[in-house]
């Protein structure tokens, strides 16, 4: 009994690290995935990554409906497995699921990176790490909030009701 609780500890611990790190976990609208996918405008064989993945939803999505690779980068431990066992029985050939702190993941490969996090730690922590790895021309897809300080290339909110969609690219490398 007592090891089940330290487990289950353990559990919430890493979701509440994650939560911490960026923002909650919040899954994307099934209604807006279409709108995501026509956003990033992928080609075949490019990489597109989800940080902070949740269940993975984006990510098989766009992997399903795209010739690019898809990457999902979470660090919540049962989401992880969750988003890991879909991955699993959902047969998509160019997903992958990574457990993972996304500030510790090299995107310098990266063509599109999507995101949803709360403006502060998208100011603070994401915008610096993005601005510093991601190639010129690379796009970032943040669902839901501005990234404070830039302009974004584009906002997307076709109606009232629906979730705003912002679509910054880098330009140059700092």
């Amino acid at each position: 009994m007592i090891y089940a609780a330290l487990v289950l500890v353990v559990l919430l611990l890493t979701i509440a690290i994650a939560s911490w790190s960026s923002a909650p976990f919040v899954p994307t609208r099934t209604k807006d995935l279409s709108r995501i996918l026509k956003l990033a405008n992928l080609k075949p064989g490019q990489n597109f990554y989800d940080l902070g993945c949740g269940n993975g939803k984006v990510v098989f999505f766009i992997g399903k409906n795209s010739k690019a690779k898809a990457f999902g980068i979470e660090m919540a431990l049962p989401i992880y497995f969750w988003a890991k066992i879909k991955q699993i029985f959902s047969g998509c050939k160019n997903c992958q699921i990574l457990y993972r702190n996304f500030f510790k993941v090299d995107l310098t490969d990266a063509d599109v990176v999507y995101i949803f996090g709360y403006p502060i730690s998208l100011k603070l922590r994401v915008a610096k790490k993005l601005q510093k790895e991601l190639k010129p021309g690379a796009k970032i897809i943040s669902y839901s909030f501005k990234i404070a300080d830039w302009q974004p290339i584009l906002i997307d909110k076709p109606a009232k009701d629906q979730i705003p969609i912002y679509i910054y690219q880098i330009k140059d490398k700092v």
